[in-house]
């Protein structure tokens, strides 16, 4: 499988090469007739209706079975794009369907997720001809799952909100033709600070485009196909060396992979670095920063990027929240920050509370300890943290738009640390 995927996203590679090069020599030529302008979408009215009925094809764990026994069967090519197990890809085309649901009143937002959504897939050798194949895949499980009570009206809605994300993902795809669809890098540091954790320096081949505060799929060859999402942990530096903070998930994944199997030399694939949780342009004065476990990867970068700017921000406080005072693996990092930043004050967070409650107590401690309603907040880590802190600052009235984070695992471009 592995020596067929090769040769089939190197067919790719050629292919998006030969297109870029016609559009180069002959600007202003479109390669095809130009796609006529789509009516603005009503995806409230659509929402509703998929609201309606959705009972009949949830839970999705059925409707995502059937779907991809559907798509195999009519088009076995297709399971060479997918890694051995479908455990996480089955999970996460879960979360895609929850978060269209959940946004489909907002087209906008629908439209910039899907576009960097279909820039990122290039890597996997996603084309336009493969969404058509879903299509056909999905109405046929839908129609399967909800059996007799399933409608038309039911079924438009469902292929109209497919066909909406799949038009920005293609449109996202096509503007990327000029990058490459995954960068080759090579592993020029490999530490071990806990026995599940490992921290990672790479270096692509070619240049690498990122922003202190982003993250990238990381492929390993030990899993083809297999992609797992991780944070930069620095601002981007001038010889291209990146860092990725990698806490073990689970046994077989491509955490497990990167902690225990790769070794400096190794190569990996990377994705294109995605992800809106950046520095504005003007710092605000007084930021609040919330980490746990490998959340902190991401602030630090942001951390290194406020560094070097000027103005830099009035004030800082940074809690690194842990369940051990061992978990805390790179403290010295960030008491070296605030030696060095008097703007910058750190405090750890360490709750000894066992059990799926621990992240909810340490977001609790964030909100007891001041009044952060002027602040901008940064929070990154385990969702029930990031959910949780979101949750309360909100409350006690600092403006949603001033809380910071990536995706929660129900959106589709977002599964920070996987097994």
């Amino acid at each position: 499988m592995n020596t067929v995927g090769d040769e089939y996203h190197g067919l790719l590679a050629r292919h998006d090469a030969m297109r870029l090069r016609r559009s180069l020599l002959s600007p202003g030529q479109p390669e095809r007739p130009a796609a006529p302008v789509r009516a603005p979408y009503d995806g409230r009215a659509d929402q509703q209706l998929i609201l309606r009925g959705l009972d009949l094809v949830s839970p999705f764990d059925g409707l995502i079975a059937e779907l991809y026994a559907e798509l195999f069967a009519r088009h076995p090519y297709l399971r060479a794009l997918f890694p051995e197990s479908m455990e996480f890809q089955r999970r996460h085309l879960a979360h895609i369907f929850h978060y269209l649901i959940e946004h489909l009143h907002d087209p906008d937002h629908v439209t910039a997720t899907f576009t960097r959504l279909g820039r990122d897939h290039r890597k996997l050798g996603v084309r336009p001809a493969h969404y058509e194949a879903f299509e056909e895949a999905l109405r046929e499980a839908l129609r399967r799952t909800a059996g007799s009570r399933w409608t038309g009206a039911l079924e438009g809605a469902w292929l109209r909100m497919l066909r909406f994300a799949v038009a920005a993902m293609v449109e996202g795809a096509e503007a990327a033709l000029g990058e490459p669809a995954a960068w080759q890098a090579e592993v020029t540091g490999h530490e071990r600070r806990r026995r599940d954790l490992a921290v990672l320096r790479v270096r692509t081949g070619e240049p690498y485009s990122c922003r202190a505060g982003q993250y990238a799929a990381v492929q390993s060859p030990l899993l083809p196909q297999a992609w797992r999402y991780y944070s930069f942990a620095g601002a981007p530096r001038p010889d291209g060396e990146l860092e990725f903070h990698v806490r073990l998930a689970g046994r077989g994944g491509v955490s497990e992979a990167l902690v225990e199997r790769t070794r400096a030399g190794d190569t990996l694939r990377l994705g294109p670095a995605s992800g809106t949780m950046t520095l504005d342009e003007e710092l605000p004065r007084d930021l609040l920063l919330v980490a746990g476990d490998t959340g902190w990867a991401p602030l630090k970068a942001l951390l290194e990027e406020m560094t070097a700017r000027r103005p830099g921000p009035r004030s800082v406080h940074l809690f690194l929240g842990a369940r051990r005072f061992a978990d805390l693996y790179d403290a010295d990092a960030a008491t070296e920050l605030a030696l060095r930043r008097p703007w910058l004050r750190v405090v750890p967070l360490i709750e000894d509370e066992p059990g799926p409650r621990c992240w909810e107590s340490v977001a609790g401690a964030v909100l007891r300890h001041g009044d952060w309603s002027r602040h901008t907040a940064y929070l990154a880590g385990p969702p029930a943290l990031v959910a949780t802190a979101a949750a309360g600052l909100t409350a006690a009235g600092l403006p949603a738009g001033r809380v910071r984070h990536d995706p929660l695992p129900a959106a589709p471009d977002r599964a920070r640390v996987g097994s």
